[in-house]
């Protein structure tokens, strides 16, 4: 995030700024990991109480933290996954807000809650992110002090929250349909050269199309290779030859 975002060290930005922030993200120019990077950094330097800002990506089983504003974050994040419950992934299964206002208080995660001190969090805010059907999320908030989010800033977590939903839906559509393309660009990329060495074949052995391509599977399976790659040894072959 570049410096003049924020007004002074140790001064919050404007909330209507960092969400004109958020508006402002161009896809075409960033990718998914720059998207959440940036929604870390916004939320740390706009909510008030917070010391360090995660994002938790779940898709299906599978727990993550796609973006984080500082080691003390991860380490926190990555003991809830390993244990398999914790405020962030109850957040994210419900689509809910889980605010620990005093975590020396907190009985529902036993295992979690000694490391969460141990660390020097007293006390944290993880506010559900629905992205998409296939992948849910959380934004996780931890603080060094305890009652650190009094309801102002809980309101504001998850309304900056919702509006980071909306920029990873659509980025995560974006890097689907990107994703998408490039595969499409490959399969045509394969079918042209398999085509080409087809008619390398059919001239050479003087057969048709349809006994081609099975010559250029029989090669394909003595060779224990891709079809695609043997095709491309074919055409590189026969324009070595070329005088």
């Amino acid at each position: 995030m570049a410096k003049d975002d924020v007004v002074a060290a140790g001064n919050l930005m404007d909330p209507g700024d960092a969400f004109a922030r958020l508006g402002r993200i161009k896809l075409s120019e960033t990718d998914l990991h720059g998207v959440l990077d940036t929604i870390a950094d916004l939320a740390k330097n706009t909510i008030p109480g917070a010391k360090e800002v995660s994002v938790t990506l779940i898709r299906g089983e599978n727990a993550y933290t796609a973006a984080f504003t500082g080691d003390l974050a991860l380490k926190l994040d990555e003991s809830q996954y390993r244990a398999g419950h914790g405020p962030c992934l109850d957040a994210a299964a419900a689509a809910a807000t889980l605010s620990l206002p005093r975590i020396d208080q907190e009985s529902r995660w036993p295992g979690w809650t000694p490391q969460a001190l141990g660390s020097g969090v007293q006390s944290s805010l993880s506010v559900g992110l629905p992205v998409q059907e296939a992948v849910t999320g959380a934004m996780n908030i931890y603080a060094t002090e305890p009652e650190a989010f009094d309801d102002d800033a809980v309101e504001l977590a998850e309304t900056f929250a919702g509006y980071a939903a909306v920029v990873l839906a659509n980025a995560h559509l974006y890097d689907a349909t990107a994703t998408l393309a490039e595969q499409m660009r490959a399969a045509m990329a394969s079918r042209a050269v398999i085509e080409q060495a087809k008619g390398i074949i059919m001239a050479e052995r003087r057969c048709t199309a349809d006994e081609a391509f099975q010559i250029l599977t029989r090669m394909s399976q003595n060779a224990n290779h891709k079809l695609r790659d043997v095709a491309v040894i074919l055409v590189e072959k026969a324009e070595k030859r070329r005088p």
